[in-house]
Parts: structure tokens; C-alpha cells; sequence
């Protein structure tokens, strides 16, 4: 069992950034892990993945912008956003697969998830 803690949302305007944070309880370095949102009324979709070997994948809206790393020492996940925008607003949710695992953007692929912190934009 690995239980996730996200931290980091808050407010900011347009043009702004924030960095998450999640603290995997355990053994960070034997999973892969993503970042997810969900929008009121959208569906959740994925945002960024990074593997064991620590290769990384974004989703086109946020690459450039995001980036995700993972101190597996600390067992830390991270996300740097910059250049937020209004449509970045979201509930922010991190996820951790243990190995084997692939880089993905599914969330079935996803065993363990944490609570979720709320990252808002303003315009």
C-alpha cells in the first residue's frame, strides 16, 4: 500500500506559476507516477508521466509549460507549472503505479492516488 499527500494549489493569476508536490509514502523509485486534473464537468485526463528510467510525457496543452520530476530519495513528485492559464484551472491529483509500469496517461493504469489539491487561475 502507498498512500500519496499532494500539496502546492493555490491561486494565481494568468501568466503566473505554482509548483505540486506529492510525498509517496514509500519506495517512489519502484513506481511510475503522473499528474492528473479534473475540471467541474470534465472529465479527468492526464497531464504528466514519469517512469521509473525517469523518461517523461506531457500532454500537447501543457508541454513546454509543466514539468515533472521525481526525487526518489526524498520520495517527492513534483510538478512545475509556469505560464498557467485559465484553463489550467483544476483539481490536481497525483498517481503511482508500482513496477512493472508504463508512462500513461489512463487513469486505470494508476493503482494508488492521493486527495487531490485545487489549482485556480484567474484571468
Amino acid at each position: 500500500q502507498v498512500q500519496l499527500v499532494e500539496s502546492g494549489g493555490g491561486s494565481v493569476q494568468a501568466g503566473g506559476s505554482l509548483g505540486l508536490s506529492c510525498a509517496v509514502s514509500r519506495n517512489a523509485y519502484r513506481h511510475c507516477m503522473g499528474w492528473f486534473r479534473q475540471a467541474p464537468g470534465k472529465e479527468r485526463e492526464g497531464v504528466a508521466g514519469i517512469g521509473i528510467n525517469g523518461r517523461q510525457n506531457y500532454v500537447d496543452s501543457v508541454k513546454g509549460r509543466f514539468t515533472i520530476s521525481k526525487d526518489n530519495a526524498k520520495n517527492i513528485l513534483y510538478l512545475q507549472m509556469n505560464s498557467l492559464q485559465p484553463e489550467d484551472t483544476a483539481m490536481y491529483y497525483c498517481a503511482a503505479e508500482p513496477a512493472p509500469c508504463l508512462v500513461s496517461f489512463g487513469g486505470l493504469d494508476y493503482t494508488y492516488w492521493g486527495q487531490g489539491t485545487q489549482v485556480t487561475v484567474s484571468s
